[in-house]
Order: C-alpha cells, then sequence, then structure tokens
C-alpha cells in the first residue's frame, strides 16, 4: 500500500475501527542509507498503536540493520514485505520475488527474528507461479524460525491482482495441525459482509483489507458493526466529505501541498463510489490543479448530492 498507508490515512482509518495499523512498505537498502524519504515512512503517532513497521530487501545485512533501525522507533512489530508482486521490487528478489528461493526466505526471515527482540511477521502470497504453491510448507518453515503471525494474499505473484483470490490454501494453513502462530487471510475483501462471510468460512484469526480501503475508511466501522451483530450503517454525504477534507489536510501537512494534491486523486473514487452520476464531479476532482478548486468541487458536490 505505497503512498496509501501513511500517518494521515491510518489516523483516520484506526478512528474507524481498525484494530492494527502497518506502515507503507519500506526499502531496508533506504534505510540503512538513511535515506530521508524513507524514514520519514517510520514516523507514527502514539493513538496509531499496535502499529507495524513493514520492511522488504534482500540481503540479510540490509535487513538485519533495517529492522533494529525500526525496532527503535516504538513500533509494536516487524512485518516482512514477502508478498509485493510489482516487478520493480519483485525482480530483485524482494517482495514476492522470494518465493523462487523458499531457503533465502527463510534465512533472511531468521536473521530478522534474532537481529530484533520485538516480535516478527511476515506477509507474503501462494507462491510464485500457479504451477507452484508451496504455502503450507512455507507458513511452518517461518514459524520454525520464530516469526509470530503470517499474512497470506490468496494470489501468487505470477497474478499479480488478477483473477480471484483462492482462499481455499489459506484455510489449508490455518487448519495445519503443526501451526501454532496466527494466520491472517487476504485478498478480494471488499466489503464488511464478505469479511464476516470469509473470516467464518476459512477460519482465519483476522483478514487485512488494503485496496478497499482507499477513500473508503468506513468499511472498518461496518465490518465492526457486523461482527458484532449490529445493522452497518454507511456514510453519509456530509461524512464522506468531511473526511476527504481531512485526508487532503493531513496530506498537506505531512508531505506538503504539491504532493497532497496529487496523492488525493487517487482516493476520490472511493471517497465517493456509488454515487449516481458523479463522474463529471470525479474528472473535475482529478484534474483540479489548487486546494481552491478542489474545495469548490466538494461544496458543489455537497450541495448537489445532499
Amino acid at each position: 500500500m505505497e503512498s496509501v498507508t501513511n500517518p494521515p490515512f491510518r489516523k483516520i482509518c484506526k478512528r474507524y475501527g481498525v484494530d492494527v495499523l502497518i506502515s507503507e512498505f519500506i526499502s531496508s537498502d533506504a534505510l540503512v542509507r538513511k535515506i530521508d524519504s524513507s524514514c520519514r515512512k517510520m514516523c507514527f503517532g502514539e493513538e496509531e498503536h499496535p502499529i507495524g513497521i513493514q520492511i522488504f530487501g534482500n540481503t540479510e545485512s540490509s535487513l538485519r540493520e533495517a529492522a533494529e533501525y525500526a525496532a527503535g522507533t516504538g513500533c509494536d512489530f516487524i512485518d516482512i514485505n514477502w508478498g509485493c508482486p510489482v516487478r520493480k521490487i519483485a525482480g530483485k528478489g524482494c517482495g514476492s520475488g522470494i518465493l523462487n528461493d523458499i531457503p533465502k526466505m527463510v534465512a533472511l526471515t531468521k536473521s530478522v527474528v534474532d537481529a530484533v527482540s520485538l516480535p516478527v511477521t511476515v506477509k507474503t502470497r501462494l507462491g510464485y507461479s500457479d504451477e507452484d504453491k508451496p504455502i503450507v510448507d512455507v507458513a511452518e518453515r517461518l514459524q520454525d524460525v520464530g516469526i509470530e503471525a503470517i499474512s497470506i494474499h490468496g494470489r501468487t505473484r505470477s497474478q499479480m491482482y488478477k483473477g480471484n483470490a483462492d482462499w481455499t490454501l489459506i484455510n489449508e494453513v490455518k487448519n495445519n495441525p503443526r501451526m501454532k502462530i496466527m494466520v491472517f487471510g487476504n485478498g478480494d475483501i471488499d466489503s464488511a459482509e464478505k469479511l464476516v462471510e470469509y473470516k467464518k468460512r476459512y477460519n482465519v484469526d483476522g483478514i487485512l483489507i488494503g485496496r478497499a480501503a482507499m477513500g473508503n475508511p468506513f468499511i472498518f466501522r461496518q465490518c465492526k458493526q457486523l461482527l458484532a451483530g449490529k445493522e452497518k450503517t454507511d456514510a453519509t454525504i456530509q461524512e464522506r466529505v468531511d473526511v476527504c477534507r481531512e485526508h487532503i489536510a493531513g496530506l498537506k501537512s505531512y508531505r506538503g501541498d504539491r504532493y497532497a494534491l496529487l496523492e488525493m486523486r487517487k482516493f476520490y473514487g472511493g471517497y465517493f463510489c456509488g454515487l449516481s452520476n458523479f463522474k463529471p464531479y470525479r474528472i473535475r476532482l482529478v484534474t483540479a490543479d489548487s486546494y481552491e478548486q478542489v474545495e469548490e468541487i466538494l461544496s458543489d458536490i455537497e450541495e448537489h448530492y445532499f
């Protein structure tokens, strides 16, 4: 969730019911070199606990040093990203690219576990290719070197984000009698109803929501409501506009005016999903080149849809 799960959006999600937060993924090499933009990703507020710092890399020395550095921030755990399928990451043997070399994956994970006193968790996928999905064995081996939880995205690296996530193997990992650590599922959870259904059907300890939360932090409130046996409540137009404004203001403070204006463009569709005849407003929002224009459009949305 690069450039998505930054502090301004995390704080909003926390308010809407998130149990655990994870930072944007951070290059271990960049942390070792003390690259400012990467070090900045480790910043978080007290209200964000429990929170994990997520790192990725491909060498023992950089991963160990990055983990030690991250542990010094006061975070609650270190998460290793062995799941990112993006070519520029996986092609270097990082992220899900490591699934081509399981022994190295296990060894590097062990080096991080040994380097810090904090809990270490892993996010990964079913396997590298559709022909080889070794996740049941991989999960056992990672457990054996000391991780305390594993999050599994129900696709292979080759699938990227195409097709449907396969939760049957996630369920197989969870039901493996040799597994003692927590197992979390991930992939295609786009509604509170689906989260409740999948949690019951696949017996996981918890579920991660990623893309479905972009511009829709309200999904976390709805999940909590349904899990508690209550009726879910949809966000009102005013609530959507107010949170969108809060998000913009947070990004401006965190990264500066120009960055926030561009970065918010990926969120507008989520904030106003489902509104009839919204396309003209969305086009105006993603082409606006000033905050004055954005505010004018948001005011028009309030007036039109109220």
